[in-house]
């Protein structure tokens, strides 16, 4: 098994194990990512999931060995590593020690969050490589870097520690080597304590919204969270509150 699944009180981990290649995506990596993110996005049970690698490292990107057998390490509804155009509903935290690299660092801009250790080394290194980073790193990045800056990632392909990228606020919080899934989990478990269903929402609205006009924008918010406010999940939050006691969510 190339890909370990965990599941506590809602949280799914998906740990990329292939620690011999820095957690690079062969064919089989990639159905396993695939298969894990479309099992959060589907079980009622989890309500979020974070993305880690095994051995110290996140993940160096595509494996260029299985790229130059020709294997299949994207899909055509989900993007590379079965994650990176992934329609998910379930935030998802992306775990990062050592390198993330190329898709390995594009699947971190397909996240929610980013917590990474203060060792972390990210770089589009792609065109290196005589490749481009189609996997996010080109409409992703100008959109959660100043355009100067991302530029500068994607051209040298250069590598950059976790504190520059952290300074132009692409990483939520910076902690110790080793303690990056910690601190995730302590993400997650916040996020899990709320509502489901208003989570889901509010995800929804902060991916949607960036295509927004001004003139357009809160009837289309409106048009999504409408149904939060009309739900037993806020009905159910609204008593717990005057109650003092710990709501009982149902995601509807």
């Amino acid at each position: 098994m190339t890909v370990k699944f965990e599941l506590e009180d809602g949280v799914a981990i998906i740990t990329i194990d292939r620690p011999e290649a820095r957690n690079a995506v062969d064919h089989a990596t990639a159905l396993a990512i695939f298969e894990a993110v479309r099992r959060i996005d589907s079980n009622h049970d989890i309500r979020v999931g974070i993305l880690t690698g095994a051995g110290g490292h996140f993940c160096a990107g595509m494996d260029l060995k299985a790229f130059l057998r020709g294997e299949v390490v994207r899909f055509p509804e989900a993007g590379f590593a079965g994650v990176t155009q992934a329609n998910i509903s379930k935030p998802l935290i992306a775990a990062i020690e050592g390198y993330a690299l190329a898709g390995g660092f594009e699947i971190a801009l397909a996240c929610d969050l980013v917590v990474a250790a203060e060792d972390a080394k990210f770089g589009l290194t792609e065109v290196r490589r005589g490749l481009v980073a189609n996997a996010g790193g080109l409409v992703r990045l100008p959109r959660q870097l100043p355009a100067k800056i991302a530029s500068e990632l994607v051209l040298t392909a250069d590598i950059y520690p976790a504190s520059l990228l952290a300074h132009h606020g692409l990483i939520n919080r910076v902690v110790p080597s080793g303690e990056a899934l910690q601190a995730a989990l302590a993400y997650a478990r916040k996020i899990a304590g709320n509502g489901p269903l208003a989570v889901a929402v509010s995800k929804q609205v902060l991916g949607e919204s960036q295509d927004w006009s001004s003139t357009e924008m809160f009837d289309r918010q409106n048009e999504l969270t409408a149904k939060v406010f009309k739900s037993a999940d806020a009905r159910e939050g609204a008593s717990a509150f005057a109650e003092k006691r710990t709501p009982v969510w149902r995601g509807e």
